[in-house]
């Protein structure tokens, strides 16, 4: 915002409007990309991301509906991460939950590119089909059988202009549709395969971030220890 202000008084003084909302135009986009390299600086092991958060919420709601979800799974040997993987009864699902600026615009050019603003997304689209294609060979070893995995983008924050769209193998959508995006499709998978698919995705897949081990209550010093201890 601060630049998008500092682009139009900059306008004014050169005594030109349209000279003022272009150079509002280019401080936004310079702004979202210093911010974009500033927080790529973040260890993303941290904690889950607000578009993580969103998307888990949603996908809580399916478990009543046999829907059973890995949240923020590593990629061996990689850095990668799956943010949600989601087994359930209309199939197996790789979700990459993505917080994009509002401010800029996103469109797709026939199938095979997507854009935020000026920037191309190839190589995010790449990265997720990857991820879903590396799950899909694990869990299909693991288990001695071919398993396909869906990848998807599933982004918060710019309007986006079609209801789901495959782009270079990924289905891209706006983050609120994902429950439905889930759902739409005819149940490929029985109870007993959804738990074992669950099961094996739980050991090739460890977690991103290990949880901390639990703090046992404090033990309590022999009357011995404590005489040693204040010698």
């Amino acid at each position: 915002m601060i630049a998008v202000v500092a682009g139009v008084a900059v306008g004014f003084l050169l005594i030109s409007w349209r000279m003022g909302v272009t150079a509002a135009i280019a401080a936004a986009i310079a702004d979202t990309v210093v911010r974009a390299r500033s927080n790529s600086t973040v260890p993303a092991w941290r904690r889950a991301s607000v578009a993580e958060r969103r998307t888990e919420a949603q996908l809580k709601g399916l478990e009543r509906r046999g829907y059973r979800t890995l949240h923020a799974r590593a990629i061996p040997d990689s850095d990668a991460q799956i943010d949600h993987l989601v087994v359930g009864p209309t199939g197996i699902y790789a979700v990459d939950s993505e917080k994009w600026d509002k401010r800029l615009p996103v469109r797709a050019q026939s199938h095979r590119k997507l854009f935020l603003g000026p920037f191309s997304q190839k190589a995010r689209l790449d990265e997720a089909r990857w991820e879903a294609s590396r799950a899909s060979e694990l869990i299909g070893a693991e288990l001695g059988r071919e398993i396909m995995v869906i990848p998807s983008l599933a982004i918060y924050g710019p309007a986006i202009p079609w209801k789901v769209l495959n782009i270079r193998e990924v289905d891209v959508f706006d983050g609120g549709h994902v429950r439905k995006w889930i759902t739409k499709r005819e149940r490929s998978l029985t109870d007993a395969e959804i738990s074992r698919i669950y099961e094996a995705a739980q050991r090739v897949l460890p977690p991103r971030y290990p949880e901390a081990p639990e703090q046992g209550p404090p033990s309590r010093m022999t009357r011995t220890e404590q005489v040693s201890s204040e010698r």
